[in-house]
């Protein structure tokens, strides 16, 4: 049965998702609200299941070619002196950089160059309304014009305009006490393809990692509860992560110096979605709109990909929208649970405050770099990226 689907977002879930639509022969509608298809981002890995999928799609290949080439993790001092390496030879593909590590645009352009004449994507717009009826939804853009689709498919953020539409106050978010910051900065001599992390006090963090673009990608991060700064403008936003880092030595001026001007700053204070359900009549949510695990979880993509090709699959097996919500819900609900069971106090070690937590930090990432310790810590990596299975389904 061949229905007419919205997806609202064109993100790795929204992408993925369009793909196999189309290959089970449904048209589809892809809606996002930026005004052009969104490159760069900062660097993901996928996993497990989510690499059987990318290699099913028949694009393993091309996204181990666009892969950022971090060869490992590296703790530094200010000066730059390494305090532990992990290389990722050294733990094989699910170490802490992933064989297939990539940046979030690059891979998203990889599976949008395969459906961009199969789909029609529209950007610049979103939605504003929506009238759910026996037939289909009724869906109001805030270009003006109201049009009906079969279905509709929410893979936008964690912070999603359009699911917060469907389900009102529902969503509990879970919030990790952990404010982020990625943007782009120019690459200089010094960078290498190392993941280069320096600590300081007050849970504050600078890292730089290598991509394939001839820049680095920045990140500033400092631990703390939440107080509405997702909610701030930008400039805001950048003001307070000046005053944050303002004393932090390292790279950090050169990361301040470079946020002032870059084109793809994004900020955000790392929280979980907990939704009780993620369809309601013909629209469901699938991404980061129905489980954002954050960063923190490590298998964000892994969960991108996995949920959007299940979903497919499912709407593929049955002419009952309500029966393959049901049964895309309940095959990946444990999976989700165990990705975010993401314990508060790992951000808060993680990123110490006091001196002395970073002397147990330091002593810490030794430990684990030290000949050993890695292959358990390799294991257990890649334990929490094999526990889905994967459904064949027939694309006929």
């Amino acid at each position: 049965m061949s229905r007419r689907i919205l997806i609202t977002g064109a993100s790795i879930a929204g992408n993925t998702l369009a793909w196999w639509l189309t290959k089970y022969g449904h048209e589809v509608t892809v809606l996002e609200r930026a005004p052009e298809f969104r490159d760069g981002g900062q660097n993901i890995d996928v996993r497990g299941a989510g690499r059987e999928v990318i290699r099913r799609m028949g694009l393993e290949d091309a996204a181990l070619q666009h892969g950022t080439g971090e060869t490992g993790t590296a703790w530094v001092h200010s000066d730059g002196s390494v305090i532990a390496e992990i290389d990722t030879d050294d733990l094989g593909a699910d170490g802490p950089t992933a064989e297939m590590e990539i940046l979030r645009g690059d891979l998203s352009r990889l599976v949008f160059e395969q459906v961009k004449t199969k789909v029609d994507f529209r950007f610049g717009d979103r939605i504003t309304g929506l009238d759910q009826h026996g037939d289909g939804v009724a869906v109001t853009f805030e270009s003006g014009v109201t049009e009906d689709f079969d279905l509709l498919i929410v893979a936008e953020g964690v912070g999603s305009t359009t699911r917060d539409l469907v389900f009102p106050n529902e969503n509990e978010p879970r919030w990790l006490d952990m404010t982020l910051a990625y943007f782009t900065v120019p690459r200089e001599p010094q960078d290498d393809q190392l993941w280069r992390w320096y600590h300081t006090t007050h849970g504050r963090s600078v890292s730089l990692r290598p991509d394939r673009h001839g820049t680095a990608r920045a990140m500033l991060s400092v631990q703390k509860p939440p107080e509405g700064e997702q909610d701030w403008s930008t400039e805001q936003q950048k003001t307070w992560l000046r005053e944050q880092f303002a004393d932090v030595g390292g790279e950090a001026p050169r990361v301040l110096k470079a946020m002032q001007d870059t084109d793809d700053f994004y900020f955000d204070v790392l929280r979980q979605v907990h939704i009780p359900k993620w369809h309601k009549d013909r629209i469901a949510l699938t991404g980061d709109a129905a489980w954002c695990v954050t960063p923190l979880g490590g298998v964000g993509a892994t969960l991108a990909v996995v949920g959007a090709y299940i979903l497919a699959g499912e709407l593929s097996r049955s002419n009952d929208h309500e029966t393959a919500f049901a049964a895309y819900e309940a095959h990946l609900r444990a999976f989700v649970d165990k990705a975010q069971d993401i314990k508060k106090i790992v951000p808060r070690i993680a990123n110490p405050h006091s001196r002395l937590g970073l002397a147990f930090l330091y002593a810490s990432v030794k430990l684990v770099a030290a000949p050993g310790i890695k292959d358990i810590i390799a294991k257990a990596v890649a334990g929490r990226s094999e526990t889905i299975e994967l459904p064949e389904y027939d694309p006929a």
